[in-house]
């Protein structure tokens, strides 16, 4: 069912028909410029609709002469001194489209209005206990995250999949109520371009609007720090107005939309790029 992570040369891609599309991860230099022609050709082969990049700036100009539109970027993302660029190619008039611009420029609005927050953010303070997850805990994170998710686009709803990504760089943060897990998020490290995606952030229901994803934004933002990371990112859903606000709160910067990019809870959704640079803070 979800797409498949998996190399195209020397570089990352996730492919297949949950989010109908390709996304180039990670680019390796070797792979430039010949990857084009060849992402174009897969998603010939299969029919997918859109082709998403994530590319440094040497790269930019070829993707834009191969009909790739800049959707947004980040300055200083790769080892705080290049440029990343997240450029959307289509091949759907549809896809192109959004038809919630009105709604995403009033969540815009709305975060923006946010004053950052220049005290810790701090727990409730009854029976609430933060900690970093383990793998002993992948089954409840994973039954956190089937609740708050209908659809995801990787494979967070698989208990093995937590598992492994826990071996690879990704340090997932929960927040427990009465020995319950009631939040989670998770903080995606690329140590060697020191950058990081903040990201897989899920909170039950009867505990939202009590800051827990803005105290684990900020928990982690201090744990990344200390590994030496230098930007932090996330892709958030556009039209969430909780999930802008929290890190338009902690001082992150809105730089763009991508257009009907992922399949989240249902259906095909625009994501925001709001991203941090840590030496700032």
């Amino acid at each position: 069912m979800y797409d498949s992570i998996t190399t195209l040369g020397n570089s990352n891609i996730q492919h297949g028909t949950y989010n109908d599309r390709i996304y180039l991860i990670k680019l390796s230099q070797a792979d430039f410029p010949a990857i084009i022609p060849k992402l174009d050709s897969l998603a010939s082969q299969k029919g997918y609709t859109k082709l998403f990049a994530k590319v440094p700036g040497y790269a930019r100009d070829t993707f834009l002469e191969n009909d790739y539109r800049i959707e947004a970027s980040i300055p200083k993302f790769y080892n705080a001194n290049q440029t990343a660029y997240f450029m959307g190619k289509y091949f759907s008039e549809t896809r192109k489209q959004s038809q919630n611009l009105d709604l995403i420029k009033d969540v815009l609005i709305a975060a923006r209005s946010k004053s950052k927050i220049e005290t810790p953010i701090v727990l409730p303070s009854c029976n609430f206990i933060y900690r970093e997850c383990h793998e002993a805990d992948v089954l409840e994170m994973n039954e956190l995250y089937k609740k708050i998710f209908k659809t995801y686009p990787f494979p967070i709803h698989d208990p093995d999949y937590i598992a492994e990504t826990i071996k690879n760089n990704v340090t997932y943060f929960g927040i427990w109520h009465n020995q319950s897990l009631v939040a989670l998020a998770s903080a995606e490290m690329d140590l060697q371009a020191s950058n990081v995606e903040m990201t897989d952030f899920a909170t039950l229901p009867d505990f939202r609007d009590k800051g827990l994803s803005t105290f684990l934004l900020q928990t982690m933002g201090n744990y990344v720090q200390r590994k030496g990371i230098k930007t932090a990112y996330t892709i958030a859903r556009s039209i969430s107005y909780g999930m802008n606000t929290t890190f338009a709160k902690m001082g992150y910067f809105y730089s763009g939309t991508l257009i009907n990019n992922t399949n989240i809870s249902g259906s095909l959704e625009c994501m925001n790029i709001w991203y941090h640079h840590l030496s700032d803070r």
